[in-house]
């Protein structure tokens, strides 16, 4: 699929684009069901959600990241623009390197999270799940910078796995695996530039390829034949759901609303609510929020966002958490049972003080079996760490496996 054309005005009355890959993932996508993320089409799964789990777990698996929302910054303020936009230093940020980074309002509370990429002096890309154009845009006021949104103008892959790096290798990237993590790195591809980064969203080894759509089928092709003998699979959003979980990462409309998609401030959280702190920096100059973030630290904040070890097999999806005193103190927002940890995980918010690691807590679990619905009330601890975190994720150069 070629990029979208703006030219005639009539873009936007397509109700579900299709990726610059779906030549490729149509054919493969056995089960024939299709997920919408914002405007593409997305496969739930193409065959087996578990396969797809074990494939990147154990080789290699490709996800389609075109959908995500994409922004193109650029101008001689485009860095004091980012670092107004974002809680965290972005000086800090070099050339040729990757940054997580949360926004918020001037209220302190999470508008969204995603990653800024430092493509050269002056010239970024931002990208999150959620669409912000007319904030950004709004936020450019006073600034020499030009923003506009790309994301139909980039294709996307996100190759994750303990192969991932012997099959870029072997597709012919060379010197891929002295890639650091959050960074970034340029490879001649079929006439065209691709770009590599040694980022992911699955906790593991792995990578996100960045191309103009024109190149997007050869680098499909090219990707699943060097790949072939790495145990190569496609993967859809319900296996990235589980790994997502495993790695202890949030997810906008899962473990948090973005800002300007509530109504009641109540259910709003600020970077401290989700973890986040270390990612607001006061020593920077001012940003959006920083008066409102400052207090929060002084004060305290509402809620902690936690990872749960549950007893039992059965995933605690949309559950209420309890103390031992059967005190309601929190409800889960992702879960999922953990091949690789051999326990039902989950990420909660509770309400502040609850949440310290190491305390035990009560989650109500609702599950069907033949039409039959069964209620237990599974012990579960706090832990600090993630669920999945191997040496491979960091190690350079990379290893082949």
């Amino acid at each position: 699929m070629k990029a979208i054309d703006y030219s005639n005005k009539t873009h936007y009355r397509t109700k579900a684009f299709h990726s610059p890959f779906y030549s490729r993932q149509e054919p493969m996508n056995q089960l024939k069901e299709w997920g919408r993320w914002s405007d593409y089409l997305s496969p739930h799964a193409y065959s087996c959600a578990s396969m797809e789990y074990f494939a990147c777990r154990n080789a290699c698996s490709v996800f389609d990241l075109t959908p995500m929302t994409k922004y193109h910054i650029s101008g001689k303020d485009a860095l004091a623009y980012l670092n107004r936009l974002v809680t965290r230093d972005v000086s800090k940020i070099k050339p040729g390197r990757v940054g997580y980074c949360v926004w918020c309002t001037d209220e302190g509370r999470v508008i969204d999270d995603g990653t800024i990429f430092h493509l050269s002096e002056n010239e970024y890309r931002m990208c999150s799940q959620e669409r912000h154009l007319d904030w950004l845009l709004t936020n450019t006021i006073g600034f020499d910078v030009s923003l506009t949104e790309e994301t139909h103008e980039v294709a996307a892959l996100a190759l994750q796995g303990p192969t991932s790096c012997a099959t870029l290798k072997q597709m012919g990237l060379e010197g891929v695996e002295n890639l650091k993590p959050f960074g970034i790195r340029y490879f001649s591809f079929e006439n065209t530039q691709l770009m590599v980064s040694r980022t992911g969203f699955t906790g593991d080894l792995g990578y996100e390829l960045w191309i103009d759509p024109d190149h997007a089928e050869v680098l499909w092709d090219r990707l699943f034949e060097a790949g072939h003998l790495h145990g190569i699979q496609a993967m859809g959003d319900e296996a990235l759901a589980m790994l997502r979980v495993e790695a202890g990462f949030i997810q906008a409309g899962h473990d948090f609303m973005p800002a300007h998609q509530t109504v009641r401030v109540s259910h709003t959280r600020s970077p401290y609510e989700l973890g986040l702190g270390w990612l607001v920096d006061f020593k920077k100059p001012n940003f959006n929020g920083r008066k409102a973030l400052l207090a929060e630290k002084e004060h305290g904040h509402r809620y902690n966002l936690v990872k749960l070890d549950i007893e039992g097999n059965k995933s605690a999806c949309d559950s209420y958490v309890f103390t031992k005193n059967k005190k309601l103190v929190g409800t889960v927002t992702s879960a999922t049972w953990s091949p690789s940890a051999k326990a039902s995980i989950a990420l909660a918010t509770l309400e502040a003080p609850f949440g310290r690691p190491g305390e035990e807590l009560l989650v109500e679990i609702y599950y069907q079996k033949e039409l039959k619905w069964s209620r237990v009330m599974a012990r579960a601890v706090v832990v600090s760490g993630v669920f999945f975190d191997p040496p491979r994720r960091r190690q350079t150069p990379a290893a082949d496996y």
